[in-house]
């Protein structure tokens, strides 16, 4: 298979009619100066993905100031690929300092800020817009309505919540049902090799609720390729590997910056996955990037995976990543490096405590989140 086949093996989104690629171009990159891709540089990104059947890009109103909306929008005018891109973008965070009302999720910033989304990608829909993060206040009432007022004016075609606890997408979903609002279609979740929280609340109850799963950072922020050994996590800034990478690199950007990000990272679990990681890649002859990045894509319920580059070779090498399926003795040595431990009650709920529950009897049924979140379809050559 080769890197335009398998972009172009879509997948409905959550339970939707809306098909999106397997890896979703993230456009945080796109900007000017510091670690941001020029203009130039991204739009060569962009018609690169293009160009290998990709047809979801994701951005936000934060990204760049903006200039990531605008430097999209202006691509798809020149290429005239608005119709064909599905195009997704987020509101939450102020962009006004000092204006409450220029954050959050009320109503009054939703509004604005597709508004200038609208403006700033020069079209007047959006497909999939996002709620960027729980802002733990705003009624979940407010945001669903607002949602499906904007699905209802043709602005919006469908709606997702990003970085959101699980049970507040359980209670936006059953009110949108309740209600007859427009459901939620999909979350967008940090999902990684060194990160698989979300195994426990959110994938089940997404795969319940028909909502699929698009990914983000699924390198864990550059951990996971290969580039960072044991020890740099404790070198100052500015030395070593991590400093060559400050102007591509997200661990970099945050590092000494208050954000868990970094500090979570740095464990014996991670470096224990990062090893296993770089042992399973050398046996197939893939980079470590290509095969965590693969991991991710062929997870159940998971509908797209977000990447993003700065250099086109960073591109082709994610891309690379879903042109091969993993062997199974590889896959589980990856599962077993990288399992998280169950919490309660799952092991309340266990094999131990399965003979009490079932009389001594076994009973056997399908994984809890497997399947049903997506269905793929293959596009036409």
């Amino acid at each position: 298979m080769t890197i335009d086949d398998t972009l172009t093996r879509y997948h409905l989104l959550g339970r939707t009619g809306l098909r999106v690629s397997p890896i979703a171009l993230g456009a945080m990159t796109f900007g000017d100066g510091g670690w941001h891709a020029g203009a130039d540089l991204a739009r060569s990104i962009f018609l690169r993905y293009m160009e290998a059947g990709g047809n979801l890009v994701d951005t936000a109103d934060i990204y760049a100031g903006g200039r990531s909306e605008e430097l999209l929008g202006t691509f798809m005018k020149e290429t005239g690929t608005r119709d064909r891109m599905v195009v997704a973008t987020k509101f939450t965070v102020a962009t006004a300092p000092g204006d409450p009302n220029s954050g959050g999720n009320g109503r009054k910033n939703i509004r604005a800020s597709l508004d200038a989304s609208l403006r700033r990608l020069q079209t007047d829909y959006v497909d999939l817009y996002w709620m960027h993060m729980w802002d733990a206040v705003t009624p979940v009432e407010e945001v669903m309505s607002t949602f499906d007022a904007l699905v209802r004016a043709g602005k919006v075609r469908a709606v997702g919540l990003s970085n959101v606890p699980a049970w507040y997408a359980v209670k936006a979903q059953m009110l949108a049902r309740a209600r007859g609002w427009e459901p939620i279609a999909a979350l967008q979740l940090e999902y990684s090799l060194a990160e698989r929280s979300i195994e426990h609340e959110h994938m089940p109850a997404a795969a319940d609720l028909g909502i699929g799963i698009i990914g983000w950072s699924p390198l864990a922020n550059g951990l996971l390729t290969g580039k960072y050994t044991r020890g740099q996590e404790a070198q100052p800034r500015g030395s070593g590997r991590l400093a060559a990478m400050a102007t591509d690199g997200t661990l970099e950007r945050v590092r000494g910056s208050g954000n868990p990000t970094f500090t979570k990272l740095f464990t014996a679990r991670t470096w224990r996955i990062v090893d296993v990681l770089s042992e399973v890649a050398r046996e197939i002859g893939r980079s470590p990037a290509e095969v965590a990045l693969n991991w991710v894509t062929r997870r159940p319920g998971v509908a797209s995976t977000l990447v993003g580059a700065t250099k086109l070779e960073q591109l082709e090498e994610n891309l690379r990543s879903i042109e091969f399926e993993l062997p199974p003795e590889l896959d589980e040595r990856l599962e077993e490096a990288s399992r998280i431990d169950p919490v309660y009650p799952y092991y309340f709920s266990g094999p131990a405590t399965q003979p009490v529950i079932n009389g001594g009897t076994t009973v056997l049924a399908s994984p809890s989140w497997t399947g049903g979140a997506t269905a793929s379809v293959t596009a036409s050559p």
